[in-house]
């Protein structure tokens, strides 16, 4: 994506477009980082020239890198096996504040041999390792590895010490930083720039891209997962935070995104391909008119790995005594109507656990242009809910870039331009 940014306004422009595909080797599933990193080359190349660069990506996942600065095989994806046997957090969360996920960068380097390893690097740094020779660990992607210490801000090297984890292998954490390319990668785009820090994960950036005023609000950053919950000054770390298993994450400026990684709309993709994918819109269309009473969990186990969802579905709803959905129309109604149900209970809970009232929820990414699911969102939580941006965290990605040049002002300003340079819809709760 390229941006350009004014006092007045923020305009995207979608420059190249790349699959990212996973592969499955010998039962390991990996990313093809390689060809990930030529797709944002190729992407360079054609935004170009550009004032300066930023990168933002998932969290959780690394590479490692040996003496030498070379890459010790592709980076192992999140949806792989490997971790299904972890039950229980190793990581404190008085500490961490981060919510449990078996498959948490804490996690993955438990079951990883680091041996050879000098330096890891969560993807959005080891992209920007390749195109810049810096390494760091940007601060908001570190947050959420579960060795990341969220009251003194800096890695948990107790914690680190404890598991026995190398703790060579931990770069600086840093925000704000900048960085010149290299001299070859600037050769092969055609021109030369400089690499900004921003917020790395991506869910950092969208929550910048939140067209908020004031700070009574929630958002949503719904994709293949949703993340749920409010901005706030510091983290919540009781053990009702806990047993609620909500997270502490750094955001831009000092804030902490305070929210619980939900199921997004991965478990509606997933049925898509395995029904050949269909438009999408004749079958919104038909679940909109749809009925069933049957309710997923959108965050059980059964629906994390890839695979026949529709399947998992039925026997998701045979497990726990309902009626399955009976046709396409009805399951796609059954997914979207426990995504609106989990949304509600993740905003709910945040308010009671934050103290921080909520007049408002902004649904940002790709969720946003479902239209049912955002209605079903604001029914379910009794509340108004704002669609759009779609692109929330390419605009988060690329206020940040703008400031760092004094283009535009703080967290306010930046929402503001949001607000004045994209379309927003919005969903009023409907009398149930």
């Amino acid at each position: 994506m390229s941006a350009d940014v004014s006092a007045e306004s923020v305009r995207l422009v979608e420059e190249h477009r790349f699959l990212n595909r996973p592969v499955r080797v010998a039962g390991t599933l990996h990313w093809d980082i390689l060809s990930l990193y030529q797709g944002l080359l190729d992407g360079l190349r054609k935004a170009g020239p550009a004032e300066s660069v930023g990168i933002d990506a998932w969290a959780i996942d690394y590479g490692l890198l040996d003496r030498d600065g070379a890459l010790i095989g592709n980076p192992v994806h999140y949806r792989d096996g490997r971790t299904e046997k972890i039950t229980e957090r190793i990581d404190p969360y008085e500490v961490t504040g981060l919510q449990f996920l078996r498959f948490n960068t804490v996690n993955q380097l438990a079951c990883d041999r680091l041996d050879r390893a000098e330096t890891m690097l969560l993807i959005p740094d080891l992209l920007g390792y390749w195109l810049t020779g810096e390494r760091w660990a940007e601060r908001t992607n570190a947050s959420t590895t579960g060795l990341y210490d969220v009251t003194k801000r800096d890695w948990a090297w107790e914690l680190i010490a404890r598991l026995g984890l190398p703790s060579r292998i931990f770069p600086e954490i840093s925000d704000g930083g900048v960085a010149a390319l290299r001299a070859d990668v600037a050769a092969e785009i055609g021109y030369t720039t400089s690499l900004a820090q921003v917020g790395s994960h991506d869910t950092a950036s969208a929550v910048v891209g939140v067209p908020a005023t004031g700070d009574r609000f929630a958002y949503i950053s719904c994709g293949t997962w949703s993340l749920v919950g409010v901005e706030l000054p510091a983290p919540v770390l009781t053990e009702e935070s806990r047993l609620a298993n909500f997270t502490n994450e750094a955001g831009i400026d000092g804030t902490t995104r305070y929210l619980r990684n939900v199921m997004g709309l991965w478990i509606l993709q997933e049925c898509l391909r395995v029904w050949d994918d269909p438009p999408l819109e004749p079958l919104l269309a038909a679940a909109a008119e749809a009925r069933t009473d049957a309710v997923i969990d959108p965050d059980d186990p059964s629906f994390l790995p890839p695979g026949d969802m529709p399947a998992r579905i039925a026997d998701y709803c045979a497990r726990t005594g309902q009626t399955a959905p009976e046709d396409r129309a009805q399951a796609v109604r059954c997914i979207l109507q426990s995504l609106a149900l989990a949304y509600q209970r993740a905003v709910a809970d945040a308010v009671r656990l934050s103290g921080r009232p909520v007049e408002v929820v902004h649904l940002v990414g790709g969720g946003s242009r479902n239209a049912l699911l955002c209605q079903l969102t604001a029914d379910a939580t009794g509340l108004p809910v704002v669609a759009g941006p779609v692109e929330a965290a390419a605009l988060g990605n690329a206020l940040v870039q703008a400031r760092a040049r004094g283009v535009v002002g703080d967290l306010a300003d930046m929402r503001d331009l949001v607000r004045r340079s994209e379309s927003l819809r919005t969903y009023e709760p409907r009398g149930q």
